[in-house]
């Protein structure tokens, strides 16, 4: 399960910060299928959401390595 959040998280920060600077430097989109996950209208706040939601799954992820070794 963790390995699967710590993928999740990696996909939505890296898509996330990709698509920002796609939008307001220049067009490449590392993922592109993450930009079809954010509102046409809302770009820059979805962008941001899916960076908070990265960050949050993956200190979701190190919880939950750190319940599995018994620290």
């Amino acid at each position: 399960m963790k390995n699967l959040l710590g993928f999740v998280s990696f996909v939505l920060i890296i898509g996330g910060i990709s698509g920002l600077l796609a939008d307001h430097l220049w067009g490449l989109h590392v993922f592109g299928f993450v930009r079809y996950l954010v509102p046409a209208d809302h770009q820059t706040a979805g962008y941001f959401a899916m960076i908070g939601l990265g960050v949050l799954l993956a200190l979701g992820s190190a919880l939950l390595d750190r319940l599995g070794d018994g620290n």
